[in-house]
């Protein structure tokens, strides 16, 4: 009997598994779901964090009290529902988001609501992150927070652990920040309220993993009545969402 042919040595059978996974990844549409991965990459999710079904149609979506990119008066809102340690996200950041601001948001047609939505696996640096941001705003406003949002995507290599707080203090000293004052201030939780404030938004809207978008009309309510683009979609799916609403 042949029996070598008749099975898979172990390091074939773990590089197929590799494979399996990462394929279910990109079918899934580049997005990390509350709750629905395999066991082998994430633990599961802690209580807080909900699994929320997708919605099927345009939904009320709060642009909050949240950091804002592009001109306030804007005729589309994009809302992003977004993690600095999820690895969509930031291929979201890196591939996307340069078309995006360059072609709508610099050209005054499309304004960006940035809010947070760490997920619990990607904890200890998501969420910590995410405070970090909010108190780089409450040094110098949106700008100050979009320029330690970028350079943090740009810097993080994801999934929990991607900076640490030494790299985050440096980067915002390097963006004429205060560094100290910053770890200070998210070690303190002071924005924890906010960031739990904005996962509770999402997952009532049916935000269940990131990135996730809601694409609408801008109006003088704070509130917009969205549709929900999920994953790290290339750029044309958002090119025709926004081209529907002009």
């Amino acid at each position: 009997m042949d029996q070598p042919k008749q099975f898979i040595t172990t390091p074939i059978a773990v590089l197929v598994g590799a494979i399996v996974i990462s394929i279910a990844i990109l079918i899934h549409g580049g997005v990390i779901k509350v709750g629905g991965l395999s066991k082998t990459q994430q633990p599961a999710p802690q209580v807080g964090q909900p699994v929320a079904e997708e919605p099927t149609g345009p939904v009320k979506v709060s642009v909050d009290d949240d950091p804002l990119l592009g001109n306030k008066d804007a005729p589309i809102t994009l809302i992003e529902f977004s993690d600095y340690e999820c690895p969509f996200c930031k291929r979201h950041f890196d591939q996307t988001l340069p078309q995006i601001k360059k072609d709508y948001i610099d050209t005054g047609k499309v304004k960006l609501i940035f809010r947070d939505f760490p997920l619990s696996f990607h904890d200890p640096m998501a969420t910590y992150e995410a405070q970090a941001a909010n108190c780089a705003r409450e040094q110098g406003g949106d700008t100050a927070y979009f320029k330690i949002h970028d350079e943090m995507f740009k810097k993080t290599t994801s999934n929990g652990n991607g900076l640490t707080k030494d790299q985050i203090k440096q980067l915002a000293t390097d963006l004429g920040l205060n560094g100290t004052n910053i770890l200070s201030c998210a070690d303190s939780d002071k924005y924890k309220d906010e960031v739990t404030k904005d996962i509770t938004d999402g997952s009532a809207v049916g935000v269940s993993g990131t990135p996730a978008f809601f694409i609408g009309k801008s109006n003088s309510t704070g509130v917009i009545e969205g549709t929900i683009v999920v994953g790290a979609q290339p750029y044309s799916v958002f090119q025709s969402a926004f081209d529907k609403l002009q």
